[in-house]
Formats: structure tokens, sequence, C-alpha cells
């Protein structure tokens, strides 16, 4: 009985393009970031908000339509494995590790190198973003 609702509320935020106020608060707690720092200092945490179910529904909504239309035009690269079915970090170390061995077998120079991205999207150009989903993946309008 409660799907009728949760599906007209879904719908409806996506087609208006916002969550109602009432689904945009968290609770905020604080989790250590390595197991033995000191939980004191503000550097060793991490905020980790808890969102209400309504807006993760609405948020998981919203991934499975544009992964669904990436996949449906052929916008999402091939060797992209994150936020795809049946791929995971260990199919792209897989990959990787094919790579290295595939040049090691062909007697190439092999380097391998690795970046922390652990706080990626912080640095992420917005004003880029919104111009490459909007002319590179085709996202428009209410969507975008």
């Amino acid at each position: 009985m409660l799907l009728p609702y949760l599906t007209a509320m879904v719908n409806t935020s996506q087609r208006e393009g916002r969550l109602p106020s009432s689904h945009k608060h968290a609770v905020v707690t604080s989790l250590l970031k390595k197991t033995g720092l000191d939980q004191d200092e503000l550097k060793n945490n991490r905020p980790v908000s808890n969102l209400t179910f309504v807006s993760k529904l609405a948020e998981r909504m919203v991934s499975s339509r544009l992964v669904s239309h990436f996949n449906a035009h052929g916008l999402m690269p091939q060797l992209q494995s994150a936020y795809r079915r049946h791929h995971s970090t260990e199919t792209t170390l897989l990959k990787v590790l094919a790579d290295i061995y595939s040049a090691i077998d062909r007697q190439q120079v092999t380097l391998l190198g690795l970046l922390n991205l652990s706080a990626a999207f912080d640095c992420v150009d917005h004003d880029i973003l919104l111009r490459r989903l909007r002319h590179t993946l085709g996202i428009c309008g209410t969507a975008l």
C-alpha cells in the first residue's frame, strides 16, 4: 500500500527537479578515518550523512535512470567500472593486471601510476561538469 505513494513522491520530485525540504535533512555522524587516530582532531574524522529513506530512494532512481540513459546511448565508457552492474574494483584490478602482464610478455616497459582521489568530487569545477553533462551526455532541462 505504501508503494503508490512512494512512487508518486519520487516521480514528482524528479519531474520538478527538487526534493521537498523535509527530505533535505540528514543526521550527520563523525567516523574516525583510521583506527588509532586521535578522534578529537577534526582532520582524523569524516562526516557521514544519513538521509531519509525517501531521499535515498529518489537518489537511487535518478542513478538508475542516468545509467539507463548512458547505456541506451552508448555513453558509458567501455572500461568504466563504477556504477555498472557486474563491475567492481576486482574487475578493474584484473584488467590492469592483464594489461601489465601482456606488456611484460611483449617486453614493453611498464609503469603504473596511482592517484589518491578520495576527495575528488570536492575538486570538480561544477560549471565544466554541467557543460559536459549537457553537451557530451545529453542531459538537459529539469534533469540537468
